[in-house]
């Protein structure tokens, strides 16, 4: 088993990824949200913001694990920068396409436990304004995408899922690292 673990956070937009992040690293300073490069403008805040000619060399070089475009940006995860976050710790990727989940987990070597954040769509409506995102409806749009895409994906299993209406963020932060310490107790046995 890989000694190397990762936290893989799927869900739509405002359905608690970055707050269950936050709460898992006021559990344990080893968790920190691994900041995809992207490609674009608008939110820089928790990414590493890059340009067409670095993920041009990232393709060239075969170290792109994935790729997703939304909100008018480019968002990718590579191989340099998930070494550099195992290096630092356990890393935190948000995802919200189940392709991307399948890309990682089979694209780059770790023990990854993946959780399923969920929350109705009303909720995510509500969180986006609350949050003052001037992209609510773009927001509502990717939802729906991930709604879809969750059904049209049946077969796909979680290590957990929490719904974050019913759950406060440490409960899943709690939930999520208790996961992980079963996880290296059963590859350390």
């Amino acid at each position: 088993m890989n000694p190397k673990q990762g936290v893989i956070l799927y869900g739509p937009p405002a359905s608690g990824k970055d707050t269950v992040t936050t709460a898992l690293a006021e559990l344990h300073s080893k968790y920190a949200q691994f900041a995809r490069l992207k490609v674009g403008t608008g939110k820089s805040a928790s990414y590493r913001m890059g340009t067409a000619e670095q993920l041009r060399e990232l393709e060239a070089a075969g170290d792109v694990v994935y790729t997703n475009s939304r909100y008018g940006s480019t968002y990718v995860i590579d191989a340099p920068g998930l070494d550099a976050a195992f290096a630092a710790g356990v890393p935190v990727v948000h995802l919200g396409q189940v392709e991307g989940v399948r890309a990682l987990v089979d694209g780059y070597p770790a023990s990854w436990s993946v959780v399923l954040l969920w929350c109705p769509r009303e909720v995510t409506e509500q969180r986006s304004a609350g949050r003052g995102d001037s992209d609510t409806a773009a927001r509502l749009a990717a939802w729906d995408a991930t709604r879809e895409d969750l059904d049209a994906h049946p077969d796909m299993v979680w290590d957990l899922a929490v719904d974050t209406t019913a759950s406060a963020p440490q409960d899943a932060a709690r939930l999520i690292n208790q996961l992980l310490e079963r996880r290296a107790g059963a590859a350390a046995a």
